[in-house]
């Protein structure tokens, strides 16, 4: 489940690794390869409430292996086409299919063990995420690169075709759920303790996401040696350290993991503020910003699945769509941060902005007792 996760943030984000080279060989601005990575994220947003609602009858493996069928074909008709639009067709598919895998595979994974590990598996499901982004990516921009952009579409169909075969053969059967009013969208999302988690990820997803579109000004702004490669290096090991901690405590631990987590991205938003000239606080800062990225997608998946028994896929589509949607606004509003404050392209407006939604959520948090109940 791990691996599927993997490759449903790397569908995602492939295409942000290789602006130039598939700008040059489809004839078209960069601007219009980043659309690729935004419509697939808008299509995960809007398709993900009406979809998963639509298919929570049907067996969960077998739902697993028709969205993996989507995600290949998805790139491998990328790889093998010169069309802008018959690509933006495939990126629009790719992105249906993980509206409906982010949040089925995690409610998928809570149902084969006990409730006392239920975060402990959402977590390991959700690792393949943080993998993607830390490693994954360079790893298959590298071969973008050094290959030509449609061999990284190739490869990435060819392993989620491996993968498929091993959904196959060793995940269980799992029947489905039928939707009923008690478990609808509707009444879900007029649950106080639901709306709270959906603030947070709100808030967490706008501090995350905001300074990390922008996180090669950022490196710029702080004169990092190593530049942009070393900033990533050092932010996918914190990220891997907090996945592996996530793991240990998060059952135990819900409330505390999140209000630490977003404490800590408030530190490091703070650092690179005090002190910008500073090469040790600047690697401190980025480590501390990935500890606090790691457990984002599991801290508040898991946090949803808590407040509801039953139909736990609507509940996490639900904070899939928000989430989504939080991305789309945090890079929208860094943009006009990035060019309205202190001066055309100054990145310390962002880091404000992620300082603020930091110490708000952090606030949220701590007052959140029984909505970020532990087992």
């Amino acid at each position: 489940m791990s691996s599927v996760t993997f490759v449903g943030i790397l569908s995602e984000l492939v295409p942000s690794g290789l602006l130039p080279q598939m700008a040059a060989d489809l004839g078209i601005d960069e601007g219009d390869v980043g659309f690729l990575v935004g419509v697939y994220a808008l299509a995960s947003a809007i398709f993900a409430i009406p979809l998963v609602s639509a298919t929570l009858v049907i067996n969960r493996k077998l739902l697993l292996l028709l969205l993996l069928a989507g995600f290949a074909v998805s790139n491998f008709v990328v790889a093998i086409s010169s069309s802008y639009e018959i690509i933006v067709a495939c990126r629009i598919l790719g992105g249906i299919c993980a509206g409906v895998m982010w949040p089925m595979i995690a409610a998928y994974g809570t149902r084969l063990v006990p409730e006392n590990m239920h975060g402990r598996a959402i977590t390991v499901i959700m690792s393949g995420n943080t993998l993607g982004i830390s490693i994954g990516l360079p790893v298959m921009t590298t071969i973008g690169i050094t290959l030509g952009w449609k061999s990284a579409f190739v490869v990435m169909g060819l392993i989620v075709v491996a993968i498929g075969v091993l959904v196959h053969f060793f995940l269980p059967s799992v029947k489905g759920e039928r939707i009923s009013k008690s478990n609808s969208p509707f009444t879900i999302i007029r649950m106080p303790a639901i709306l709270i988690v959906l603030l947070l990820t709100f808030l967490s997803v706008m501090a995350h996401y905001g300074i990390y579109t922008y996180i090669t000004l950022l490196v710029d702004m702080l004169d990092l040696v190593g530049g942009i490669g070393l900033a990533l290096l050092i932010f996918g090991v914190g990220s891997v350290v907090s996945v592996v901690l996530s793991a240990r405590f998060i059952d135990a631990y819900l409330r505390p993991l999140i209000v630490t987590a977003l404490t800590t991205g408030g530190v490091a938003m703070a650092l690179f503020l005090i002190f910008p000239a500073s090469l040790t606080v600047a690697i401190a800062g980025f480590f501390l910003l990935g500890l606090a990225f790691g457990p984002l997608v599991t801290m508040y998946q898991t946090a949803v699945s808590r407040q509801i028994d039953q139909a736990k896929d609507v509940a996490t589509s639900v904070q899939s769509s928000i989430f989504n949607l939080s991305i789309m606004i945090a890079t929208w509003i860094g943009g006009m941060l990035l060019e309205g404050f202190l001066g055309s392209y100054n990145v310390n407006g962002i880091v404000y902005m992620s300082l603020a939604c930091f110490t708000l959520a952090t606030i949220i948090a701590l007052l959140s007792k029984q909505t970020l109940r532990s087992v």
